[in-house]
């Protein structure tokens, strides 16, 4: 993509994998601040800051902490950085989309009466995971496939 003198992208329509990256973090800090909210999240007494005795339930459905929260939050966060540029915006929804595969494995591989369940997660937050990490996964490879690359894939760097 071109730039001006000073390296910025010039003004006009962003990638739509940056659209995406953007939208996606938004959600992440939204629903990283409704964990917070009474009501919306059941239960709110019986949150803790982290572990399986959570009790509290983000819309009656998903088990969140403290911690839960919080991590929505940075990852929300970081997201909306990351988004800003092309590179980012990809690396954002294609590891993020990894890491929350890793996540839906990890939370059939726990028992969730351990120690182990520090987040804390259950089924629905399993199959959340699993849809978040393939559909991360996929809009990060598939939307960012020849965008700002820089250069023609036909062109070799060490010739002209």
């Amino acid at each position: 993509m071109a730039r001006n003198a000073r390296g910025r992208r010039p003004a006009g329509p962003r990638p739509r994998v940056q659209l995406v990256a953007a939208a996606v973090a938004a959600v992440f800090v939204l629903l990283g601040i409704l964990g917070f909210v009474p009501g919306i999240t059941t239960h709110y007494g019986d949150m803790s800051f982290a572990g399986h005795h959570s009790g509290a339930k983000l819309f009656g459905l998903f088990r969140v902490s403290i911690l839960h929260n919080a991590l929505h939050l940075l990852f929300g966060l970081a997201g909306l950085v990351l988004a800003r540029g092309l590179a980012g915006a990809r690396f954002f929804l294609a590891g993020g989309g990894a890491l929350y595969l890793g996540l839906w494995l990890y939370g059939f591989a726990i028992d969730r009466d351990s120690a182990a369940n520090f987040v804390p997660v259950n089924d629905a937050d399993n199959w959340l995971h699993l849809f978040l990490g393939f559909g991360m996964l996929a809009v990060g490879l598939l939307l960012s496939n020849g965008a700002g690359t820089g250069g023609r894939l036909d062109t070799p760097i060490d010739r002209p």
